[in-house]
């Protein structure tokens, strides 16, 4: 199994190139399910996420082909992926495919819409939580699907095609919300969501599906509004910068110091992130095409975080702002408000000598002057980037092992950094 080495103290200085997101990739190819004509992605990360997902649309018969490397291109750089379902053969996602990765539940919404009738595995348990779908069970529900759970598998049919609705999320689900998206575009009549999810990854897939031939209104809001047509066509669509791989390499360069652009994203997706740091005492300022990070010798100033839906501060960079905490000149709280249990790194980071205490949803950091290297182990996708960020300043040598969370969600992590000054290596197991 491959680890990740790290001798920490060297500043990071240059540019790193931000990939497509994660997050937005994986509904986006789902709802290529969506029509029998071929939906082409553009700056799709290489990740083992994607991979998972394409050997889940292969099992429908989704025909999927990947564009050969243009000129200028690297292995950090998107790929472009054409996905046909014109000959869907089964609309079964058996567990053991589903379980691999949770976003791929969402399928259940293009296969009902489009076929009238799916049948998708419970993605089961989750080491950040219990995640339960049942708000997305109930967005189908409302647009006249008919639900039963039978061994372990959400089985859904509308035979006479499913039928626009009021749903009403009692809670914000970024989940949810692309799943009434998708299935709503087919739906006979008008889809109102309201409590939607206002995540730019929402944003990046309505807009995708408004260039297939969907009508919707107020993605970005609270209220999307959706007008069902009988069917969508091909179109051709840039997975939007990943906002989260973002944030990493900016709290990265805020614990390290040095000067840093972060290339091809944009700062109004992370806002909150960004004005968090710039409390701590880093300098962020926009560059064209990109953001720049910088902090000089000064110490870090302990900042207070809750964790919200966007616009707020993102969870998913909960875990990577408590390893820059943990160098604060002071206490901070991290408050989690999305996800249970995803305090799961805090012991891994003490292992480098970070002083947290954990208080029901809230840990409170006491920064310490130093940290030192130690073998540490990834619980999760997030968690691992955090211990990456902490080894990056601890004296000595840090391991990190299970590196293959990394590789779901962070495209050459390693290659990125190091050429950034950092003193990193992949160990192949």
């Amino acid at each position: 199994m491959d680890r990740i080495r790290i001798r920490g103290g060297a500043p990071l200085h240059g540019l790193i190139p931000i990939s497509g997101a994660k997050n937005a990739a994986l509904p986006l190819m789902i709802a290529s399910l969506l029509t029998e004509d071929t939906l082409e992605l553009g700056n799709v990360p290489r990740l083992a996420d994607i991979s998972s997902l394409l050997r889940i649309m292969s099992n429908f018969g989704v025909d999927h082909s990947i564009a050969g490397r243009r000129p200028g291109q690297s292995t950090e750089t998107g790929q472009t992926i054409r996905l046909t379902a014109r000959n869907v053969i089964d609309t079964t996602a058996p567990y053991e495919l589903v379980s691999t990765m949770r976003a791929s539940f969402w399928v259940i919404a293009p296969l009902v819409a489009r076929f009238g009738h799916a049948k998708v595995s419970m993605p089961g348990g989750c080491a950040i939580g219990t995640r339960p779908v049942d708000l997305l069970i109930m967005a189908l529900a409302k647009l006249g699907a008919a639900i039963e759970i039978e061994a372990g598998y959400v089985v859904a049919t509308a035979p006479k095609g499913l039928r626009g609705a009021e749903i009403d999320f009692p809670k914000v689900t970024v989940g949810g919300t692309h799943v009434a998206l998708m299935a709503a575009t087919l739906a006979q009549g008008t889809t109102v969501i309201r409590n939607a999810a206002r995540e730019p990854e929402v944003v990046d897939l309505a807009e995708c599906l408004i260039k297939m031939g969907a009508k919707i209104q107020g993605a970005g809001s609270s209220e999307i509004v959706v007008e069902g047509v009988t069917s969508l066509h091909g179109a051709s669509h840039d997975v939007m910068p990943d906002r989260i791989e973002t944030g990493t390499y900016a709290m990265a360069v805020a614990m390290t110091g040095g000067d840093l652009v972060l290339d091809n994203t944009r700062a109004d997706y992370l806002q909150a992130a960004l004005d968090v740091l710039g409390q701590a005492g880093a300098e962020v300022t926009s560059t064209h095409g990109g953001i720049r990070i910088r902090r000089n010798g000064n110490g870090l100033m302990p900042v207070d975080v809750t964790t919200d839906p966007f616009p707020g501060f993102p969870t998913d960079l909960q875990a990577q702002f408590m390893a820059l905490m943990t160098r604060a000149n002071g206490t901070s709280r991290i408050r989690e408000t999305i996800f249970e249990n995803r305090f799961m790194h805090v012991q891994e980071l003490a292992r480098l000598g970070a002083q947290i205490r954990l208080d029901g949803d809230s840990a409170y950091v006491d920064g310490v002057p130093g940290l030192k290297g130690a073998p540490v182990m990834a619980t999760d996708l997030r968690a691992s980037v955090s211990l990456v960020i902490a080894g990056l300043v601890a004296d000595g040598e840090t391991t990190i092992n299970r590196v293959y969370h990394l590789d779901r969600g962070f495209e050459a992590l390693e290659a990125k950094l190091a050429r950034c000054g950092a003193l990193i290596e992949r160990v192949r197991g």
